[in-house]
């Protein structure tokens, strides 16, 4: 679909409060009252256009955050981690911004490279990559396979077969907790992902690494965690990770070039909210780097960090009809078109939004309600305990900030209400980037009769 410019007649700054857009992207402006524009372009107006439930994407928010990681990491590679979320124009953006790419799947890495991506700028993760991942990673030519397995030594040694050789790393566990939720923290013992170092586990597989020949070991990996707000667990990782390289130094005279510390950069989903200070991070990361290896003896290795969240999340709003609402003694449920269809992250992870009405001033006093979904479901809601106008009604709009990160990757067919559309905002206009999932999308995939 091509561009449309709409027009919006902007109120002054003054009118919106700083604190009320404060997580919202930077483009955001207050226009005729109770509208807002991101991107130049009305939110209301995306919704009569492209109808909902909508995510709005604002592309010159994701490109001013990749350009804040080359401008803070400017000596290390910046890779975007492609599950946060994944699209055509999505790829085009974190390209020419000048980033890597960091993905977990075959899918998202022929998506990645039929797209354009250089797929030597390409590292390819996951704690169980099928047959298929591994053959689209070795014909497509990515730069790196992240090692998490024992298993997975002789498997790739045998798929790149012989005469060929294929750059990996190995994802090391440092024991460190850290992130927003058990159910992504992923630096310690107890969880799915990487190689141990308490045990020895993570010392043994970079033996056996340095011993295929048909396997380059570039360098070592660890992902400790999503949604840290403190830089000190990164630092207490980042020291584990130099003090490792030493020994792989001493013992078998290998001087590793690469150091790739993850992502799970956190972000504020509501106003108030912590959030990671990347500054302090990039320097206090550079210098821990550059002390630990002087204390070793070490080259300093080119550092990596792979942001998602970070980059994309805080781009996107996702925007919804409002269907009913329902008094249930002194509880308020405001029942919009989605739901954990398109968002599971609160049910999974507990995850706090701040939704807001848009569209239309209101001049009633706020009330507490619960903003919940459609799906059957007692656990389909999408922001519980929120302050929301008292006449909010069917028919309304709403709009929930910091939206552009696992929530559409995440989402599923659920009730066969289908997946919304994704449509980018920039400088005035508005364009389709992904479709609305329509049912015949569901039928033609469903070949039985």
């Amino acid at each position: 679909m091509g561009d449309h410019t709409v027009a919006t007649a902007v109120l002054s700054e003054h009118e919106a409060s700083a604190d009320d857009l404060s997580i919202w992207p930077a483009s955001t402006t207050q226009v005729t009252p109770g509208g807002l524009a991101v991107g130049g372009v009305s939110l209301a107006e995306i919704a009569e256009r492209f109808d909902t439930p909508a995510y709005v994407l604002d592309e010159g928010e994701v490109r001013e955050r990749c350009r804040t990681y080359r401008d803070a990491f400017p000596e290390a590679d910046v890779l975007y981690a492609a599950k946060a979320f994944l699209s055509r124009a999505m790829v085009r953006w974190v390209d020419e911004e000048g980033l890597g790419l960091d993905v977990c799947s075959a899918g998202e890495l022929e998506l990645a490279v039929t797209a354009g991506f250089p797929p030597d700028r390409i590292v390819l993760h996951g704690n169980a990559k099928s047959p298929r991942d591994l053959e689209a990673a070795l014909r497509l030519g990515v730069g790196r396979i992240v090692i998490d397995s024992p298993s997975e030594i002789a498997r790739i040694a045998a798929a790149v077969g012989p005469g060929r050789r294929q750059k990996v790393m190995v994802r090391v566990v440092p024991g460190v907790a850290a992130g927003g939720h058990d159910k992504i923290r992923t630096g310690t013992d107890d969880q799915k992902f990487g190689l141990s170092l308490t045990d020895g586990g993570a010392q043994h597989a970079i033996t056996r690494v340095l011993g295929q020949s048909q396997l380059e070991l570039t360098g070592l990996h660890c992902h400790i965690g999503s949604q840290i707000s403190d830089v000190k667990p990164y630092l207490v990782a980042l020291r584990r990770m130099v003090g490792l390289m030493a020994r792989v130094r001493d013992a078998h005279g290998v001087v590793l070039a690469e150091l790739d510390m993850g992502g799970g950069h956190g972000i504020a989903y509501r106003p108030g909210e912590p959030a990671l200070d990347l500054t302090t991070l990039a320097c206090r990361m550079r210098a821990e780097l550059i002390e630990g290896c002087a204390a070793a003896g070490l080259t300093v290795p080119r550092l990596v960090v792979e942001p998602g969240r970070a980059v994309v999340g805080p781009a996107g709003v996702a925007l919804y009809r409002v269907l009913t609402v329902k008094h249930a003694g002194e509880e308020v449920f405001v029942a919009v078109d989605g739901g954990m269809s398109d968002n599971p992250r609160p049910a999974l992870y507990g995850v706090r939004y701040a939704p807001r009405l848009i569209g239309r001033a209101s001049t009633a006093g706020p009330r507490t309600a619960t903003v919940v979904g459609r799906h059957c479901e007692a656990g389909d809601i999408l922001a519980a305990d929120v302050e929301l106008p008292g006449d909010i009604h069917p028919g309304d709009l709403l709009a929930t900030p910091v939206a552009g990160a696992y929530q559409l990757s995440m989402a599923s067919g659920y009730n066969l209400v289908g997946r919304p559309a994704v449509i980018a905002v920039h400088e005035g206009s508005a364009r389709m980037l992904v479709r609305r999932e329509t049912l015949e999308d569901f039928r033609s995939r469903d070949i039985g009769g």
